[in-house]
């Protein structure tokens, strides 16, 4: 049987699609591990892939690596890159422990990949770029991580190619001591970089060319597929109170900032119930590190729930704008209220208001609760924002991003 190990590093977001991804590898017959924090291990093995742990991220795998080191002007950025540096250098010792195990074929996310390639070298096996997020540079827009400003067709694409060079540094460590330990001859991270993109090495983008098109000026082997989502069993059903909760009234609003805000539940569910009120809407709170907590007939706290189940069942989505909720909420057919907190978010927050699937951004910086119910009012009551998510669901029911990464490993093969 043919092994597929598929590396993934960093918060729920970054990792959980990937496990509906090596589930359809395992439907065409490939024996799939999934490397990844320890924290993740019941969602992988719940998908029935063999785990492989990788060490955790910065506060329990926080983003870290090629997604935030880019970021112009952000605070701290010295402190940011010798965090991140340290990380990776953590983690590319792990993905040899998970390696060495053996792969036929390595399938490596957005953070995982200037490291993948090392061990891909060694082993002698090919690998296939998963990606969930546009990383290589473009004159269409800036670097996901560099603001939502366009800098024109030249400035973009500079400062996309500066970003890279940034994310190079935070690997150089890394990558030195992982050729050294997996006896390759010497090699910088950029000079690997530039030798994969010579070979035009696959790499499959994650999310619907509806929300963003392939950019015209990408080299071939770069494609937009479609989303993989995050495996759920069939038969799973929402908790019966929260059942029992959507079909006791009007569809609420659901209120959720995944991975970020860690520490700030107290002030954020204040904000969240008093907009609610103000504007006469029930919600669902999703507690995520935040820990958001409120209860009432009105309100109810759930944990972790499959948005598959829930979005469709929900007036609006607030979030914090990562790829995967955003999609998520695209695939429902509803409309959002983005909250942008950091790294790629403002990147995605801006797509959505662009499609008028989304209100426009409320950085989370700014968010009160006045403007915050003001924002669901129009996300709820204008038809247009409905109406604009709708379509785009439709399409991204015509997309197989996994079925394309499943052809994408039989090529490589």
């Amino acid at each position: 049987m043919t092994h597929v190990l598929i590396t993934a590093a960093g918060s729920y977001g970054d990792v959980a699609p990937y496990t509906g991804l090596g589930f359809r590898l395992r439907a065409a017959g490939y024996d799939v591990a999934l490397a990844t924090h320890g924290s993740f291990a019941p969602l992988v093995e719940a998908a029935g892939l063999r785990f492989r742990e990788l060490p955790a991220g910065p506060a329990g795998g926080k983003r870290a690596g090629a997604e935030s080191a880019g970021a112009p002007g952000a605070g701290g950025r010295k402190e940011l890159m010798r965090s991140a540096s340290a990380f990776v250098r953590e983690l590319g010792s792990g993905l040899v422990d998970a390696a060495v195990r053996g792969a036929d074929v390595l399938v490596l996310s957005t953070t995982t990949a200037p490291l993948g390639w090392q061990l891909a070298e060694a082993m002698g096996v090919p690998a296939v770029g998963a990606y969930l997020q546009p990383t290589h540079p473009t004159r269409a827009f800036p670097p996901v991580v560099g603001g939502t400003r366009s800098l024109g067709g030249f400035g973009n694409r500079a400062l996309g190619a500066f970003s890279l060079r940034m994310v190079d540094r935070v690997y150089a460590d890394a990558v030195r001591d992982l050729r050294a330990r997996l006896s390759l001859p010497a090699a910088t991270p950029r000079s690997v970089r530039a030798r994969q993109e010579r070979a035009q090495w696959p790499v499959l983008h994650g999310f619907s060319p509806a929300v963003v098109p392939r950019p015209a000026d990408w080299r071939p082997g770069l494609d937009v597929v479609g989303n993989w989502w995050p495996h759920h069993d069939p038969a799973d059903r929402l908790p019966p109170e929260l059942d029992d909760f959507l079909r006791a009234g009007p569809p609420p609003v659901f209120i959720g900032f995944g991975s970020m805000a860690g520490g700030d539940g107290e002030r954020l569910s204040g904000i969240a119930v008093a907009a609610l009120r103000a504007a006469g809407l029930r919600g669902v709170l999703q507690a995520g590190r935040a820990g958001l907590v409120a209860s009432g007939d009105d309100i109810l706290t759930v944990g972790e729930v499959p948005h598959a189940l829930l979005f469709p069942r929900v007036a609006a989505v607030v979030h914090h704008a990562g790829a995967g909720t955003s999609a998520a909420a695209l695939r429902a057919g509803v409309p959002a209220v983005p909250v942008p907190v950091t790294a790629d978010q403002p990147f995605w927050a801006a797509r959505l208001a662009s499609l008028g699937a989304a209100t426009a951004p409320v950085p989370f910086k700014n968010l009160t609760a006045p403007g915050l119910a003001d924002a669901l009012g129009r996300a709820v009551r204008e038809a247009a924002y409905t109406s604009a998510a709708e379509r785009i669901a439709r399409q991204m029911a015509t997309e197989d991003g996994a079925g394309h990464v499943v052809k994408a490993v039989e090529r490589a093969l």
